[in-house]
């Protein structure tokens, strides 16, 4: 319990302290460090929303990482999901009313997560998104080779089957996954207060310009 106050008391400090930067520089910061990136449609069954799948799912991932001991595909797609929302939420337009501190707490968070997987701190975020869904969706398919191949070097530097090794042993990642379930909380209380921004059809990248 202290260790979440702790928590819940620095992620207000921290857009407090982000605040005056981000309306000083409303005009100016319209693009993610690392470019914009989309889901791809097989993100989400159906006609579902796929940020909001891509919600649910980091924060279930990443706060339960045994969850996907052992099974680098599904790891793969999380680790993906929240290299998206870590562009998505904090620029796209849709997101505008939400919490600041969501965004925040995910860009912050973004470079813990990178560190883990090997991911170059400059990789474009649509490279990164690419290619983890491509070794997951090999993987599925049994071709634990072509799952290595569908991560290249210059964006994984650890090397694909490096890359895929520590997908398989995902670590603890405790400030992504106070992020990842930070923009859960965010999303149900929009829900609960009929926003559109809470759901609805949208694309994998529906909140951008």
């Amino acid at each position: 319990m202290v260790a979440d106050r702790t928590r819940t008391g620095l992620a207000r400090r921290t857009a407090l302290l982000c605040l005056p930067l981000l309306a000083g520089c409303a005009g100016a910061i319209r693009q993610p460090p690392n470019g914009w990136a989309t889901l791809p449609p097989d993100a989400v069954a159906g006609a579902g929303d796929p940020v909001r799948s891509a919600i649910f799912n980091t924060a279930f991932v990443f706060s339960n990482p045994a969850s996907v001991a052992g099974r680098p595909a599904e790891a793969a797609r999380a680790v993906a999901n929240y290299e998206f929302l870590a562009a998505e939420i904090p620029f796209g337009p849709r997101w505008v009313g939400w919490n600041p501190t969501v965004g925040v707490q995910l860009m912050n968070a973004l470079p813990s997560v990178r560190t883990a997987f090997g991911i170059a701190p400059t990789a474009p975020a649509q490279g990164v998104v690419n290619g983890l869904y491509a070794a997951s969706r090999a993987l599925q398919a049994g071709d634990a080779a072509a799952a290595a191949g569908a991560l290249p070097p210059s964006i994984f530097t650890a090397g694909g089957q490096a890359t895929l090794q520590r997908l398989a042993a995902m670590p603890s990642l405790p400030d992504a996954a106070f992020a990842a379930t930070l923009a859960q909380q965010e999303m149900d209380r929009n829900d609960r207060l009929g926003s559109p921004r809470g759901g609805g059809p949208g694309g994998g990248g529906s909140g951008r310009p």
